[in-house]
């Protein structure tokens, strides 16, 4: 084994929490860095990570992409489901599909009524949302002007987008001004991690304005294969680097694990730490029994409701090979046209039914038909929105099944599992037809492509999602910090439990999964991390206005599905501190 080096900080992963972390606590000379990475670089001649419209070309590439597959789902006739997450620098905000939502308010509302929690209601995430974001539609009391992150909103204006927001109206949904902002529930052009035609990943905003710091070092194809721990405290890690059969360390008295919600539960579990049966199962010491670890995976599983068009103004033509040139030298020289998009450029969030306290369904709108892996119907022309529950009460587990940490874990999410979760997939597949079948819509119908008009009953509906339905590629949860049996980090600290020396900030980290895409949660997250580690006073609390469907809405919410509130759980809840209502 080859000598180690000595660093104040270990990160364990170069992606969108890495990212954060490497910024902020570089930002004192006197503090020094590494940040390993298992993935390439993000190299800025790559135009399958920085064109916006090429984000297919990443996922489910070995180059790019980790390839998980979960376990057989056993109600989903007993199909895998097929992960991407991103194994480059920046991680998964390298080839996500460039969607920036915060979540509801009430997500954090939620977050905050766990024992312990109270420092992440709304009132204390927001300033660290708003300071890490430029938003490009206009600074507020709700979004931030000076931030790395450079977001760009959607310019949906093309004739399907037009139909698509009449449409939400005509069916009794409303508009908002901005999701991220006072009000999420309704429909609204999207924010963007584009900026000026190209993807602004978490690497470009973050470390690569950074990387020539001195105090900072970046380490590339660099597979961390353990802890190094010296009873219960980590001291440092080991690693292989790529083409290198060695095995090298790095020593530090604080290590970052930042590897999202498969890589770190999995890297915690290999140093014994986690369910002390998994642990023993394989031979492996334990450091920590915490039940936690792995568990409570949580996700958003999501379908492609497709529509045939019957007017040229589809962007399906633009995929023909014969166009490609034109659309990367328009790319590559201008930073313009259909290369310069991701697509997704709005979508929105609604209820799908009145006795839902907050939006349980998002829509991304987009002006074509074609899946994530870029096929397409037999349609030339097409439309369609991706559609899934938001707060799905299924949960999930990861366990290692070996001690070779080149081993995938096993996954298993468990999709489809619950009363709940199926009595909404089937709500929202109807709210989803009443807007496409608006008449906004009556002079782009060409009728739908999939699932079909043969796919009608409730039961004819959760057989095609059980058999269509893909991750929307959001894994979170499954090292959750909390105070109760199963949590795993101090929600002050973000240390693991009973273990000294080691941190988990990403994904894993959060205690329920939010409304959106998770990716803006996750870097809210690392930014507030950030000044927790490095021990700034944090930013102050910004009580601010937002949304509530009712006013009447507890301030938090029965512990086991905060979406079902009735009058009876007032009583309940009479004691709670009072906060004005908006």
């Amino acid at each position: 084994m080859a000598g180690s080096d000595r660093f104040d900080y270990i990160i364990v992963g170069g992606g969108s929490a890495g990212s954060v972390l490497a910024n902020r606590l570089s930002a004192d000379a006197g503090t020094s860095v590494l940040v390993l990475e298992a993935g390439h670089s993000d190299f800025k001649i790559d135009p399958f990570i920085h064109m916006p419209a090429a984000l297919p070309f990443p996922i489910g590439s070995r180059f790019y992409d980790w390839g998980y597959e979960s376990e057989p789902e056993p109600h989903m006739g007993g199909r895998r489901v097929y992960h991407a997450r991103g194994k480059v620098l920046g991680g998964s905000s390298s080839i996500n599909g460039m969607i920036f939502q915060r979540g509801n308010p009430l997500d954090f509302e939620r977050w905050a009524a766990d024992p312990g929690m109270a420092n992440w209601d709304y009132a204390h995430c927001l300033p660290y949302f708003k300071r890490m974001e430029t938003c490009l539609a206009g600074a507020d009391m709700w979004r931030g002007g000076s931030g790395p992150l450079v977001l760009e909103r959607g310019p949906a204006t093309s004739p399907l987008f037009g139909a698509f927001f009449e449409a939400v109206q005509q069916a009794g949904f409303p508009l908002t001004d901005d999701v991220n902002g006072y009000r999420q529930e309704g429909f609204a052009p999207f924010d963007r991690n584009v900026h000026d035609g190209r993807r602004l990943s978490a690497a470009r905003a973050y470390l690569h304005p950074v990387r020539k710091r001195k105090n900072l070092t970046v380490k590339t194809l660099t597979h961390v294969t353990g802890l190094r721990l010296d009873g219960n405290r980590v001291t440092g890690v080991e690693y292989k680097r790529a083409g290198s059969s060695s095995v090298r360390r790095a020593d530090a008295p604080e290590v970052i694990l930042c590897g999202g919600a498969i890589n770190s539960p999995q890297v915690l579990q290999l140093a014994g730490i986690g369910p002390k049966e998994v642990l023993e199962g394989l031979g492996i010491p334990v450091v920590a029994d915490l039940p936690g670890v792995g568990a409570n995976m949580q996700d958003h599983l999501e379908v492609y409701l497709q529509h045939e068009c019957t007017q040229p103004v589809s962007v399906g033509p633009w995929l023909k090979h014969r166009h490609k040139p034109r659309i990367g030298a328009e790319w590559l020289f201008l930073r313009r046209g259909v290369g310069a998009t991701n697509h997704f450029e709005g979508g929105g969030f609604a209820r799908s039914n009145d006795q839902v306290d907050y939006p349980n369904i998002m829509f991304h709108f987009l002006p074509i038909a074609i899946r994530y892996d870029g096929s397409q119907p037999a349609a030339e022309h097409g439309y369609q929105v991706h559609i899934g529950p938001m707060y799905s009460d299924v949960r999930g587990e990861l366990k290692i099944t070996s001690k070779d940490p080149f081993t995938h874990p096993a996954l298993q999410f468990n999709y489809l599992s619950t009363e709940n979760d199926r009595r909404e997939w089937v709500e929202i597949i109807h709210t989803a037809r009443k807007i496409l079948s608006q008449p906004a819509f009556d002079a782009f119908n060409g009728g739908e492509l999939s699932p079909g008009p043969s796919v009608r009953t409730d039961e004819e509906i959760l057989d095609w999602v059980a058999k269509d339905a893909e991750t929307a590629l959001h894994p979170s949860c499954t090292a959750k910090m909390g105070t109760g049996d199963d949590a795993v980090l101090d929600p002050e600290t973000l240390r693991v439990r009973g273990v000294e020396g080691l941190r988990v900030v990403d994904a894993s980290s959060m205690p329920y999964v939010t409304n959106g895409n998770i990716y803006a949660p996750v870097m809210m997250l690392a930014e507030k991390a950030a000044d927790l580690i490095a021990g700034n006073t944090p930013l102050g609390a910004l009580d601010v206005p937002f949304y509530r469907h009712r006013a009447d809405m507890p301030l938090w919410w029965p512990p086991t599905d905060p979406r079902n509130y009735t009058p009876d759980q007032a009583g309940a809840n009479a004691q709670a501190p009072a906060r004005e209502q908006h």
